[in-house]
């Protein structure tokens, strides 16, 4: 698919800018990890495992098709179009995530190893898939991420909805020691232009799909009536 001029230099800005606030949130990885801590405190770990397990993929897939289901009962199928298309985005950006987080081999705050980037060879074996080695982005912050900008742009009530998920999953990645501060960054920067891609390719598809489904349904029952 042929990106125009704007698009290009609108995502060129985005990366660049997305490069600048990884870069800084390296610098702070630390001190903010060690600030969202929630070890000794026993009722917020237990809320931030609970927003970390609602970010799984099954849970936005089980969610998006029970909801997709239920408004094509309701004969609304531009509303079960644009749910199962935030459904795949958030699949997708996590399946990227997860993808890079293995190639790249990064520590996560509680491994063993001196924490740094390996990549898919560490002490002379291979490294990939190791859970301590998968930190950089975050599958769960890129879900999360892409799910809230995919509702973002089919509805703006939505979009704030999922945002506000997003960024308790963003704390709760970080507060239960999974990812560094510039995991879940990375996995926003990350997040957003596969969402718009994934915009592109999908949404008038899947709206088309719908409505031809509504089409068929209702003249079938029509049939049936007569």
């Amino acid at each position: 698919m042929a990106l125009s001029q704007k698009s290009l230099v609108s995502l060129l800005f985005w990366l660049m800018a997305g490069a600048a606030a990884i870069a800084l949130a390296c610098s702070l990885d630390n001190c903010i990890d060690n600030a969202l801590n929630a070890g000794n405190s026993p009722p917020a770990h237990k809320v931030a495992w609970w927003c970390s397990k609602l970010a799984e993929g099954w849970v936005p897939a089980l969610a998006g098709t029970l909801f997709a289901i239920l408004f094509v009962r309701l004969h609304r199928p531009a509303v079960a179009a644009r749910i199962i298309f935030v459904m795949l985005t958030c699949e997708f950006t996590g399946a990227v995530a997860m993808i890079l987080r293995v190639l790249i081999g990064r520590t996560r705050p509680q491994a063993a190893a001196p924490q740094g980037f390996y990549g898919v060879w560490h002490d002379g074996h291979w490294i990939i898939g190791q859970y301590e080695f998968s930190s950089f982005p975050s599958g769960h912050a890129a879900t999360a991420a892409g799910l809230a900008a995919a509702a973002w742009m089919v509805n703006r009530r939505w979009g704030a909805v999922a945002t506000l998920f997003a960024l308790a999953v963003i704390w709760s990645r970080i507060a239960v020691q999974a990812h560094h501060l510039s995991d879940v960054v990375a996995s926003v920067v990350l997040a957003v232009p596969l969402a718009i891609f994934s915009k592109k390719v999908l949404l008038q598809p899947l709206e088309h799909h719908f409505e031809n489904l509504e089409r068929g349904t209702t003249g079938a029952a029509q049939g049936t009536t007569l």
